[in-house]
C-alpha cells in the first residue's frame, strides 16, 4: 500500500504471548521465505511489498539491515538460545570490573543447546560472534535479496523439529532489532509457578509505570521513523493473562494514535478436552474478557484458533483434508493459523492496494460490527493443470473453506460482508480456455479473467453480500522450518496428484484460498460462551481459589469482579456480531 510519492504505508506489529510468540515465528519466516524468492514473481504481477512489515536502518559498524517492524511481549524462559537484544549489533558486552583486590571466581552458566535447524541456519549463514560460536542470526540482512549466497535462497533441508520445539525462538530463522524483544521477567513461560493466568494480572502489568514507559518508548522508536504508518497489526494470546495485557495495549493504541488502524487477531492453542479444572475457568473467563475489550479498542478484530469452540469443553480441533498436524503440538497448529493470516493480510500489504487497514475495517464495521470470522483453505485443493472454474465449481453447497475462528461450520452462504484472498493460482489457469463451440459448464467458464471468475463465484454463492476479492499468482512458500505434514496427494508447488507418488518430496510452496467473513456464526459462538458464563458458580470457584491454589489473591478478586460485567458484556458483543434476517 502506498501514499502519493511512492512511500508505502508502514504497519507495526505487536506480538502479546507465548502462542503469538509461536504464530509470528512462522509469520516472520513466511514472510523470510517470500522476500528469499521475490525474483520468481513476474514483473506484471501484483506483489506484496516487504516495506509494509519491514524497516531498514544500519548497525553500529554501519552495515545495513533489514528487520521486522516488531514489538515482541513474552515470559521469561521463552528466549532458549536467542539473545534478547538480538544479534545484529554484535555481543553486548557488560563491564565486569570491580574494585575487589582479592581472588576471584567467575561462574559462567552454559548456553542453551541450539537444534539442527538453528545450527544448519547458523553454518549457512556463515556468521561468527566474538567469542566463536556460530550465531543464527549474526549477519545483518540487507533488503537486497541479491547480496545472500546462493544456498539461502534454495535450502530446504528436510527438518524434523517437532521434537525439539520447546518455545517458538527454536524455529525463528529472521534477525529482529535490539527494540523489537519486550520481557516480563516477573513471570514465567513454564513451570506451575508465576504463572500469567488471570487477565487482571495482565492488566495489572501495563498500570505499572516501569513497563508502560517502556512499551511507549518502543512505540515511539518505530512510530516516529514511519513517514506514513497505516497502523498496528496486532497477535494476542485469549487463553491466558496477555488478553489482559492486549485490552490495555490496544486502548494504548486507540488513545494516543487516533485515526490509525488497529487489527487484532486473538489467539487460542488447541485445547485439550480432559475434563474442567480451574485452568479452563481461567481460560473460558480471560477470553470473554480478552473478546470484549480487545474488539472495543481495535478496528477490526478476529478470534483465531483450530478448537472447535472456546467454552469450558472445547470441541475437536478443525480437520484440513491435506494437512496431517498433530493438534497437541503448538510448532504445527502455529503454523497453520500464520499461514492464513499471511493471506488473510494481504489487502493492506500490495504494492498498489484499494484498502489500508483503517478501509479494510470500514468495510465490515460500517454497521457497527468490529468482530469478523476467519476461514482458509490450507492448501486449497487444485490439482496440477486443472482451471480455477473447474476448481471452484466442485463445491457445491459446502464453503470451499475451513473454519479457523471455533465459530463452527457455516451452514448458509447469508454474511454482510467479506474479504476473500486467493494466491498460487497461476495466470494460464485462471480461466477455462474452452474450445470453440463448446458448451460451457458453468457461469464461471465464460469469464474472461481470473478475477472475474472469482467474484462471480463470489456473488452467485453469497448474493447481496458486500465482497472484496484478490487473486494472486504467488503462493506461500513454505520452506525449512516449515512442517512438512503435508499429504503424500501434494506435489512439490502444493497442487492435487492423481494417484500417490513412488517417492515423495518437500512441499515448497502452496496455493491458499481466506475468506475474514462478518457471519452470524459468530453470533452463536459468542452467545453459547455467554451461556457457559451464567452456568459457572462464581463463589464455588473462590473458594476454591481460596484453598491453596497457587495464584495472586488479588488478582483473584480483580479478575472476578470483572467476571460479574463480562456476562452483560458479552450480550453487547453478540448484538455488536449479529447479523438481522
Amino acid at each position: 500500500m502506498f501514499e502519493a510519492g511512492g512511500t508505502p504505508r508502514a504497519a507495526l506489529t505487536l506480538q502479546l504471548g507465548s502462542y503469538a510468540g509461536f504464530v509470528g515465528a512462522h509469520w516472520w519466516n513466511l514472510q523470510d521465505a517470500a522476500l528469499r524468492c521475490e525474483s520468481e514473481v513476474h514483473e506484471q504481477e501484483c506483489k506484496v511489498c516487504p516495506d509494509v512489515l519491514y524497516r531498514a536502518g544500519r548497525t553500529l559498524s554501519g552495515q545495513e539491515t533489514y528487520t521486522p517492524r516488531l514489538i515482541l511481549m513474552d515470559l521469561k524462559g521463552s528466549l532458549n538460545s536467542l539473545k534478547q537484544e538480538g544479534y545484529l549489533y554484535g555481543d553486548m558486552k557488560i563491564d565486569t570490573s570491580v574494585a575487589w583486590q582479592g581472588n576471584l571466581m567467575t561462574h559462567q552458566e552454559e548456553p542453551p543447546a541450539k537444534n539442527l535447524f538453528l545450527q544448519d541456519l547458523s553454518k549457512l549463514e556463515g556468521g561468527m560472534s566474538s567469542d566463536g560460536d556460530f550465531s543464527p542470526r549474526a549477519l545483518p540482512l540487507s533488503k537486497d535479496v541479491s547480496q545472500l549466497p546462493t544456498q539461502l535462497h534454495v535450502s530446504q533441508k528436510g527438518h524434523q523439529l517437532e521434537g525439539s520445539v520447546r518455545v517458538w525462538s527454536d524455529y525463528l530463522r529472521v534477525r529482529l532489532h535490539p527494540r523489537s524483544i519486550f520481557m516480563i521477567h516477573q513471570y514465567n513461560d513454564d513451570g506451575e509457578s508465576s504463572q500469567l493466568e488471570a487477565f487482571g494480572q495482565g492488566e495489572s502489568l501495563l498500570h505499572d509505570p516501569t513497563y508502560l514507559e517502556e512499551l511507549e518508548d518502543r512505540l515511539h522508536f518505530y512510530v516516529e521513523e514511519c513517514d506514513y504508518l497505516q497502523g498496528f497489526q496486532i497477535l494476542c494470546d485469549l487463553n491466558n493473562g496477555f488478553s489482559g495485557v492486549g485490552a490495555k495495549v490496544t486502548e494504548l493504541l486507540h488513545d494516543e494514535y487516533s485515526g490509525r488502524g488497529i487489527l487484532t487477531w486473538g489467539l487460542t492453542p488447541v485445547i485439550d478436552n480432559v475434563g474442567v479444572s480451574w485452568k479452563d475457568f481461567y481460560r473460558l473467563m480471560n477470553t470473554v474478557l480478552g473478546i470484549v475489550h480487545l474488539s472495543s479498542h481495535s478496528s477490526l478484530f478476529c478470534p483465531l484458533s483450530l478448537n472447535g469452540s472456546l467454552g469450558l469443553k472445547p470441541e475437536a480441533p478443525v480437520t484440513l483434508p491435506y494437512v496431517h498436524y498433530d493438534a497437541s503440538l503448538n510448532f504445527h497448529s502455529s503454523a497453520i493459523l500464520a499461514t492464513a493470516m499471511d493471506t488473510f493480510s494481504v489487502p493492506y500489504r500490495l504494492h498498489s492496494s484499494q484498502f489500508s487497514m483503517v478501509q479494510l475495517a470500514d468495510a465490515f464495521n460500517s454497521s457497527g460490527r468490529k468482530v469478523v470470522a476467519a476461514g482458509a483453505a490450507v492448501p486449497f485443493p487444485i490439482s496440477y493443470g486443472q482451471s480455477l472454474p473447474d476448481a471452484l465449481c466442485s463445491y457445491q453447497l459446502a464453503v470451499p473453506w475451513t473454519p479457523l475462528s471455533s465459530c463452527g461450520e457455516q451452514k448458509d452462504s447469508c454474511c454482510f460482508a467479506q474479504s476473500v484472498v486467493l494466491r498460487g493460482i497461476g495466470k494460464e489457469n485462471h480461466i477455462s480456455n474452452l474450445p470453440p463451440g463448446s458448451q460451457p459448464k458453468s457461469a464461471l467458464h465464460v469469464c474472461e479473467t481470473g478475477e472475474e471468475v472469482l467474484g462471480s463465484y463470489l456473488h452467485a454463492r453469497c448474493p447481496g453480500t458486500f465482497s472484496t476479492s484478490y487473486l494472486l499468482q504467488g503462493p506461500c512458500k513454505v520452506l525449512a522450518p516449515y512442517p512438512q505434514f503435508f499429504s503424500a496427494l501434494l506435489n512439490k508447488q502444493g497442487f492435487l496428484l492423481d494417484k500417490l507418488p513412488s517417492c515423495t518430496t518437500a512441499v515448497e510452496s502452496i496455493p491458499v484460498l481466506t475468506a475474514l467473513q462478518s457471519s452470524p456464526t459468530l453470533h452463536s459462538a459468542l452467545y453459547s460462551l455467554y451461556k457457559e458464563l451464567h452456568r459457572v458458580d462464581v463463589r464455588r470457584w473462590a473458594s476454591f481459589f481460596s484453598a491453596g491454589q497457587q495464584v495472586h489473591n488479588e488478582n483473584v478478586c480483580l479478575s472476578i469482579r470483572l467476571f460479574g460485567a463480562a456476562r452483560k458484556m458479552v450480550i453487547a458483543a453478540c448484538t455488536v456480531v449479529a447479523i438481522l434476517p
